[in-house]
């Protein structure tokens, strides 16, 4: 900034910094509204919401689970079947958490092994 010298120029410098303050002012209330209005519950809900869904991992993650419980209930059904005994039956379940959890936890052997098996079925199809 420069010296002021005289009366004007402490007018002029006096407008000028006043015109700054209210623009200030105005950008600190904007930005106020904006804080605001992202701090809402609704929001936030959405925010998250979004960030979930965008995850790239999720559609992986979903697949992967699914296919680890619909395992598991079928190596239960089969195992105890429609009628069983009460030992039967904590076996079929402790059985059909380990499937599921083997199956949710290492995806990729899964896959590797159901190409493999897809693999061999084709090839066996196509000699005949």
């Amino acid at each position: 900034m420069q010296k002021i010298t005289s009366t004007a120029g402490l007018r002029e410098a006096i407008t000028q910094m006043s015109y700054e303050h209210a623009l200030q002012g105005e950008l600190l209330k904007e930005q106020f509204s904006i804080t605001l209005d992202s701090l809402r519950p609704v929001n936030l809900i959405k925010d998250t919401f979004r960030d979930v869904v965008e995850s790239p991992d999720l559609i992986s993650n979903v697949i992967n689970t699914s296919l680890g419980l619909a395992a598991g209930y079928i190596t239960n059904k089969v195992f105890v079947g429609s009628h069983g005994g009460l030992l039967k039956r904590l076996l079929g379940s402790i059985i059909q958490m380990g499937v599921t959890t083997a199956i949710a936890v290492n995806p990729d052997m899964v896959k590797s092994f159901g190409i493999k098996i897809l693999q061999t079925i084709l090839s066996r199809k196509e000699k005949n």
